[in-house]
């Protein structure tokens, strides 16, 4: 599968129970990372249990395009020797980071403040996003940005010669905003402060740290302040990546909601800014055993044993967002297959994803027999039980992975198959999702 070619359009048939163990990919926000501080350090990174999807690809074929050194030994396992802080070469091509919106967002932060210039391209969905949210904070440091109409993409960015530490409260909660930030702060003097409200996904101050920046975090009346002192020498590391709790959503929902079901699903990620749709899924009665806790790479982790049961709508509290944001999709389709209603708020960031998600999931869930309602920050589904989902139809996923599998999942426990337009976009973030599930017992067809 290609996130980049021809549409493939895919059917999801109810079949027996899902059984067995489901070993799913490495975690793609930690993977890309690795491979960019990897890029950023001093000396020879090494990295274990990569994501080898075409996002974190581009981001690798990237960090090469800067002057880094970055190899493939085998499945997982990757070298990336450093150009060290401030030590980016000016790339002769364009950058082109198909789908990723992490990865083109991250790339643009580490290059900003560096006295380079290179240009971004990407995918038709990924020229679609606003990259305003990236290159506004990334002016105050003295780069400069020229892109399309709205702020999008291609886009070049000329980073600052001279470039001065920055301030920064965020204006939404935005990890890939926050993460830009703090990778800008690298190459400038004194010390750069993020400020946000409400707490995002912390892997990159984990990793930070981990590579040797002096970085703090503090709560404060402000929010959550972060600060990074700048032109630090970063030292290569070794990095085992853990399991992606967003993969991991997948088989784990399709467990919930196909009768008879039980699968392990081993070395999940458990960081508490990722977990929100796990914490979700318990309140609404999901049995899901959260076995052996540990911790793997700076990260905690944990096997889930997950098994068939009732489930009933829930209001999730809208703070519970940011932890949670790639997962609404899959929840949508859980709370189809729950008693009652449930009621999804401070949503509106999935309105400016690799799709309007919102969307995408209202009128694919409709087509497919479920009633929804939406405003701009909200999705309620109004679950229709165990087995009762109608299906039949086929759903538009508007070149959006999570869309695709989503519907995928939905097709395995409605009355009727479910077939999406185009399931290409899987391989960015889950390239082994079709052979994965088949083990399990789906029945999943890409013909």
């Amino acid at each position: 599968m290609s996130g980049h070619g021809q549409a493939q359009p895919m059917t999801a048939r109810r079949a027996g129970p899902l059984t067995g163990r489901a070993e799913v990919p490495g975690d793609k926000s930690i993977s890309h990372r690795a491979l960019i501080l990897g890029a950023l350090a001093v000396g020879e990174t090494k990295i274990s249990g990569l994501l080898e999807g075409q996002d974190v690809l581009d981001t690798a074929k990237a960090m090469r395009a800067f002057g880094a050194e970055v190899i493939h030994h085998g499945p997982g396992s990757w070298s990336v020797h450093g150009v060290g802080v401030g030590g980016f070469a000016e790339p002769a091509e364009v950058i082109d980071c198909g789908n990723s919106g992490t990865g083109v967002r991250l790339i643009m932060g580490c290059m900003a403040t560096s006295p380079i210039t290179a240009t971004f391209t990407g995918d038709a969905s990924l020229r679609k996003r606003p990259m305003g949210r990236v290159t506004d904070p990334l002016a105050l440091f003295g780069a400069k940005a020229y892109g399309r109409k709205g702020g999008r993409l291609p886009m070049t960015v000329v980073g600052a010669a001279s470039p001065v530490p920055v301030r920064y409260a965020t204006p939404v909660p935005s990890a890939q905003v926050k993460s830009a930030v703090l990778l800008a702060g690298l190459n400038a003097p004194g010390q750069t402060v993020v400020i946000e409200r409400e707490a995002t996904r912390d892997h990159s101050e984990r990793m930070l740290v981990g590579f040797g920046a002096e970085l703090t975090v503090e709560d404060g009346a402000e929010g959550r302040v972060i600060t990074l002192t700048g032109q630090p020498e970063l030292k290569a590391q070794t990095v085992a990546v853990p399991r992606d709790p967003s993969s991991a959503a997948f088989p784990v929902c399709a467990a919930l909601v196909v009768e008879g079901s039980e699968i392990f699903v081993p070395g999940v990620s458990q960081n508490l800014t990722r977990n929100g749709l796990y914490l979700t899924l318990v309140e609404m009665g999901a049995d899901i055993a959260f076995e052996n806790p540990r911790e793997e790479g700076g990260e905690p982790v944990a096997d889930l044993r997950v098994r068939f049961g009732p489930l009933k709508g829930i209001e999730v509290p809208p703070e519970r967002a940011p932890s949670m944001i790639d997962e609404y999709p899959i929840l949508s389709v859980v709370a189809a297959c729950a008693e009652g209603r449930t009621v999804m708020r401070g949503v509106k960031e999935l309105r400016v994803k690799e799709s309007d998600r919102i969307d995408a999931m209202a009128r694919g869930l409709e087509a497919c027999g479920v009633r929804v309602e939406e405003d701009e920050d909200t999705l309620i589904v109004h679950g229709m039980g165990a087995g009762g989902v109608p299906g039949g139809a086929t759903c538009k996923t508007h070149i959006d992975h999570r869309i695709a599998m989503s519907f995928l999942v939905l097709g395995m426990a409605a009355q009727k198959p479910v077939s999406v337009d185009d399931g290409s976009p899987i391989a960015t973030s889950f390239p082994a999702f079709l052979p994965l599930m088949a083990r399990l017992g789906a029945d999943v067809s890409d013909l």
